[in-house]
């Protein structure tokens, strides 16, 4: 850990303490280890669960303490938010499986669960760090105009920019919108206890970081009917040797982060609140757009290469999100961020590409489930 640590401005970045809400998930898990190997920061770590950071909770470690609670009903929140420099809000159910078929769940999780948060953090006069989503743009302008308009291609149209662009989302009974609107809702709230209270907040919108420890792989580390993000649903079916199955032909385009890139500015954004806060940041990398058929061609042809495994014959079908998610589904058809304002802000680009982001977490995925699954897939079903 490197002493003299100075912010980017040049000053000292002095010792704080960190209550991270939700540090036993994907992301929570790679922050802890960004903060403990290279920082002189302590985490009070919040979750349900601690299964992705129990190789950090080591006796002899002094500088983060578990808490096991659940935010929605347990009265010790606001001490340890009290104890606390700066309070990281992971909480939230964000698996687009859940959105149409748990939307009341998915709005509490995201909406009213996150209300004593942002409370304590105002009444307390502790900065707020918290997560959103690139979900909260809904669709793009660009996806309104004729299949031919050559606007279609014109950046103004679907680039999705912090301070500009609309959110756009479908009808109320198209509940797949639920996730979005609670998540745009609670931003609205930080916003104006900002405006009215003077709270210290960062908002972060990330755009599909990708990685190790990402969801979880069905009937392995999670329920058996589960569905997890694309990238785990790939990855699982590769797992299983089964074909990837691409919701409405794959023809929605996303962009991808490596995990530890998106890992790197949320350390800039912890140290210097100076240019942080009182801002909303897209983080994602604009250079890793794919469809999704073309990200399950790329991730079938990485796979190959660290399992040594050969690619099946028929490697991806097409399936109707309404036989894959259900009733109420609907999606955007791009999300492709604007950087300027975080680039501006804190300096900082991603680096990765989508193929070695993809290679390290394919071989993470095959190290850690491949022999798990084949143990799995051959036991015999009972009667």
């Amino acid at each position: 850990m490197a002493s003299g640590r100075v912010d980017l401005d040049g000053n000292p970045i002095n010792p704080m303490t960190i209550c991270m809400i939700g540090a036993g998930g994907f992301i929570g898990s790679h922050l802890c280890e960004k903060l403990l190997t290279e920082t002189p920061h302590k985490v009070l770590a919040v979750d349900v669960y601690n299964d992705k950071i129990k190789h950090l909770l080591e006796p002899s470690s002094e500088r983060i303490q578990f808490h096991r609670l659940n935010i929605k009903n347990d009265s010790r929140l606001e001490g340890l938010i009290r104890m606390a420099d700066l309070t990281i809000n992971l909480a939230a159910i964000c698996t687009p499986a859940d959105y149409n078929t748990r939307p009341l769940d998915t709005i509490y999780s995201n909406f009213i669960d996150a209300l004593p948060v942002v409370k304590y953090c105002s009444e307390n006069n502790k900065r707020l760090i918290h997560f959103s989503t690139c979900e909260i743009y809904g669709k793009t302008v660009g996806s309104f105009l004729p299949k031919d308009s050559p606007l279609r291609q014109d950046p103004a149209y679907y680039v999705l920019k912090e301070d500009d662009s609309p959110c756009i989302f479908g009808p109320i009974e198209k509940q797949r919108w639920s996730y979005a609107c609670a998540k745009q809702l609670i931003e609205r709230l930080i916003y104006a206890e900002g405006a009215e209270n003077g709270l210290q907040f960062t908002i972060v919108r990330p755009f599909n970081w990708i990685g190790p420890r990402m969801d979880f792989i069905p009937g392995i580390d999670g329920p058996s009917e589960g569905v997890p993000r694309v990238l785990a649903c790939f990855s699982n079916n590769l797992l299983r040797r089964e074909p990837l199955k691409l919701v409405d032909g794959g023809e929605s385009q996303r962009t991808f982060i490596y995990i530890k890139d998106a890992i790197e500015v949320v350390l800039l954004m912890i140290e210097n609140p100076a240019r942080a806060n009182c801002q909303i940041f897209n983080v994602g990398n604009p250079n890793n757009e794919v469809t999704v058929r073309q990200l399950a061609e790329m991730m079938t042809e990485v796979y190959t290469k660290v399992s040594g495994e050969p690619a099946l014959e028929t490697p991806t079908i097409d399936i109707s999100s309404k036989e894959f998610y259900g009733e109420g589904y609907d999606d955007s058809d791009k999300r492709i961020p604007d950087m300027t304002i975080i680039n501006k802000q804190l300096g900082w680009n991603p680096k990765t590409s989508l193929w070695d982001l993809l290679e390290s977490t394919l071989t993470y995925q095959h190290r850690t489930y491949a022999e798990a699954v084949k143990k799995a897939t051959s036991r015999p079903v009972a009667s």
